[in-house]
């Protein structure tokens, strides 16, 4: 056909009898093309009459194309009007306006008029060898883009009227002109040579679809998509690089500007550009629920790139190319409109893969669970655009299809929930990505183990969330507990240094997990409980587990019976008793560190006392101790009091200690337990003035008890001057009452240096009280 043709000094194209106002339609054709610039009519009934000249059968069969391909002159004649091809283009591509949004026009006139706009350009064809004439038009998988939409009695004319266009060595992929050939394998056939012969293709006697398997990956996305040139027979996209980091050698970003033809399927903007694997050239696809479309085939790429350090050829580029992560389900669909293929959502309707499909793809697909893998793949490649909320949409689907087939405690189902977690992660939903690693972690311990390498990636994974949180403490927790499950039972040592740093810085389950893999070869010194000791977050847990698991091996020292008492609660030192009491010795020491202990001291030190009756005398420095205690010392001397009041050894100290630091319920249990032994010194008064809190109350108890022995001396003044929070109150409790009756016997210091500076006002009231009450027995002295 293509011979005849090319012979022909002039090819009549003949659209029919006069019909629906064509002689208009193509007279105003005619004057459209002879304006110098656009021609705009917005006549609707001139409008109706393009556009039914343009939907002639003539434009959508798919033999005619080869007619107007060959040749070098075109005429067009419908009924009794005639016009040149070339005049015909150009007055279209002036009123484009009319048809160029119809989804059934927009792609199919462009297509035709940059086959007949070029006739005139054409030079004589040679004949080649065998006889045949190749029109030399461009690429046989250009053409099929460009016109697979087009009509044809047999499904084989839409190859083999494309075959005489082509600029390709059709014959060798098998491709010559038989329709013995079913056309399901034609089909096949001609895929296989666009893209590799070993591409698994699915294909159906009575379909035009094609349902494509193959490793891939994604170099780019179409940024932009517009026109060409004026004739509306090309488009410029605008691609930029994507997931390059995984795929490409060649990690810098790129960008190019391609010109393709107007393909059937019109491209738009967020397509993807893939290269399946052996494919000598890209395709443009468009993401679907559960696989993608093929939009074009085989895109021929511009020679050069741009790139961040500049301009490299495409080619060198694809040679960087050296893995295919994903792996792609594409349909290829002839049958569908661009319209349909815009709003398709689903490929259910075009392929029925249980009762349609070829066996060995029916039974592929059945191992790896039909909808539920295509959207795994999907959702992965989705994942790597950073489109995270599409690839969670599908995760969704595949989790839920999952534990219908095999359970939610399955790995394939763990696998899948772990994959929604990583995805939350790149979102930065922090808290649901914790939670699902979390889960998946705990069940696979649970299902596959500890030490699964499936446990330790998902550990990892929760480690690094917390990690771009900022949270180090628990992330360095997952790092040694991996470690740990990691090397198992191997040669290397764990140091003391270790186990102490562990005792110091985690939890009991890291403690636990160095335990059961690592137990014989660790001793716990005392170095170890003091470290256990300093961890303010898990120390008695960790302090439990060790007694419980390793309590015969703990080492007693008085060192760490004394950390035990300071920072441990009484289930601690209670189970300590338990294991070892017979070597555990209750010392001063003992007794001032649990004296010490801030949340426990109580609930500890009635252990102690329980354990040695009345073998431990309460020294001063015991009561220091719980006088420094600011949460739980008021208890503890109170137990004391309360309960070993013949073992507590009374001191003008561990007077003047209490009354300074404890409030007056405790100085009242003092005097009653032992107020024979008890003087009310100098020290104890200046003491009861200096204290913050109760120093009014505890001053108020020792003048209602001890009224005669109390004597306010210099020293107690200064005291409560310099007492900021509760001084004022306790000066005027003794200006009160005490008044002229009560002796200053020394001398008022009343150099400002020598106290806290305080309210002007206060000062002075102070000063006028001291001078009016005893001005006859105040020296002041001046500096």
């Amino acid at each position: 056909m293509a011979k005849i043709y090319s012979k022909a000094n002039r090819v009549i194209v003949w659209l029919g009898g006069t019909a629906d106002d064509s002689d208009r339609a193509v007279e105003e054709i005619r004057v459209a093309a002879g304006k110098q610039s656009t021609y705009f009519s917005t006549h609707e009934t001139l409008q109706k009459a393009i556009v039914a000249l343009l939907r002639r059968p003539w434009f959508r069969r798919i033999w005619v194309l080869q007619e107007v391909a060959a040749a070098r002159h075109v005429r067009i004649i419908c009924g009794p009007m005639d016009i040149d091809g070339y005049a015909f283009c150009s007055g279209l591509e002036s009123l484009k306006h009319f048809y160029e949004a119809l989804p059934d026009l927009q792609n199919l006139i462009p297509s035709v008029i940059y086959l007949i706009k070029g006739a005139i350009f054409r030079p004589d064809y040679q004949t080649g060898s065998s006889g045949s004439v190749s029109l030399d038009i461009c690429p046989l998988g250009e053409l099929i883009d460009m016109f697979h939409t087009h009509e044809a009695t047999l499904r084989h004319d839409k190859v083999y009227a494309l075959l005489g266009m082509s600029s390709d060595n059709t014959s060798a992929a098998g491709l010559s002109p038989d329709y013995t050939v079913p056309w399901n394998q034609l089909f096949q056939r001609l895929v296989k040579s666009l893209l590799c012969q070993e591409i698994s293709v699915g294909t159906w006697g009575d379909r035009e679809t094609a349902v494509i398997k193959s490793k891939g990956c994604i170099l780019g996305q179409v940024s932009s998509e517009e026109q060409g040139n004026s004739w509306g027979d090309t488009r410029n996209l605008h691609i930029t690089s994507r997931d390059t980091s995984t795929s490409l050698g060649y990690r810098r970003k790129w960008s190019a500007r391609w010109t393709s033809h107007a393909s059937a399927k019109p491209i738009r903007q967020g397509d993807l550009v893939c290269l399946l694997q052996g494919a000598p050239k890209p395709a443009i696809i468009r993401t679907c629920k559960d696989h993608f479309a093929v939009i074009m085939i085989a895109v021929t790429p511009t020679e050069y790139v741009e790139t961040e350090s500049g301009i490299v050829r495409w080619s060198e580029l694809l040679q960087t190319i050296t893995i295919f992560p994903h792996d792609f389900l594409l349909v290829w669909n002839w049958e569908k409109s661009p319209r349909d293929l815009q709003y398709q959502t689903d490929h259910e309707t075009m392929i029925k893969t249980n009762s349609r499909a070829p066996e060995h793809l029916k039974t592929s697909l059945e191992v790896h669970l039909g909808k539920a893998t295509r959207l795994w793949n999907v959702a992965l490649i989705l994942e790597d655009l950073e489109e995270y909320q599409e690839a969670e949409e599908r995760l969704r689907v595949v989790i839920e299809g999952c534990e219908s087939a095999f359970g939610k405690e399955s790995p394939s189902t763990l696998i899948s929930i772990d994959k929604l977690a990583l995805i939350y992660k790149k979102k930065q939903q922090w808290k649901q990505a914790e939670d699902l690693f979390v889960h998946v972690i705990e069940k696979r311990k649970q299902v596959q183990g500890a030490d699964h390498l499936d446990t330790l990636r998902s550990m990892t994974n929760l480690a690094s969330t917390y990690r771009a949180q900022g949270y180090m403490k628990e992330e360095q927790k997952l790092k040694i507990m991996i470690y740990l499950l990691e090397r198992g039972e191997d040669n290397v040592q764990i140091t003391e240094r270790a186990v102490v740093q562990i005792a110091k810085s985690f939890d009991e389950e890291v403690m636990k997990l160095l335990l059961e893999r690592r137990g014989g070869e660790i001793q716990i010194t005392e170095n170890v409980v003091k470290a256990a000791a300093a961890n303010s977050r898990s120390g008695n847990e960790v302090m439990m587990l060790l007694l419980k698991r390793r309590g015969g091996e703990v080492q007693i020292t008085e060192g760490a019976v004394v950390q035990i008492a300071k920072s441990f609660n009484e289930e601690v030192m209670k189970l300590l008793l338990r294991r070892r009491g017979g070597e555990v010795e209750i010392t001063e020491n003992v007794v001032e560190a649990a004296a010490a202990n801030l949340i426990s001291g109580k609930e500890v030190m009635m252990l102690l006392l329980e354990r040695t009756g009345g073998k431990v005398q309460i020294t001063e420095r015991i009561v220091e101790a719980a006088t420094a205690n600011w949460r739980s010392g008021k208890e503890v001397i109170m137990l004391l009091l309360e309960r070993r009041r013949d073992e507590v050894h009374i001191t003008e100290g561990l007077v003047a200690q209490i009354a300074k630091s404890f409030d007056e319920e405790v100085m009242k249990l003092l005097l009653e337990r032992q107020g024979g032994e008890i003087q009310i010194t100098k020290r104890v008064v200046e003491a009861a003035a200096a204290n913050l809190i109760s120093g009014k109350e505890v001053m108020m108890l020792l003048l209602e008890r001890r009224g005669g022995e109390v004597r306010i001396t210099e020293k107690v003044v200064e005291a409560a001057l310099e007492n900021s929070r509760s001084g004022k109150e306790v000066m005027q409790l003794l200006f009160k009452r005490r008044g002229n009756d009560e002796q200053i016997t020394e001398d008022v210091d009343s150099r400002p240096q020598k106290r806290p500076r305080l309210s002007l006002l206060w000062e002075e009231a102070v000063v006028k009280k001291i001078l009016a009450c005893k001005a006859a027995d105040l020296h002041i002295k001046c500096y």
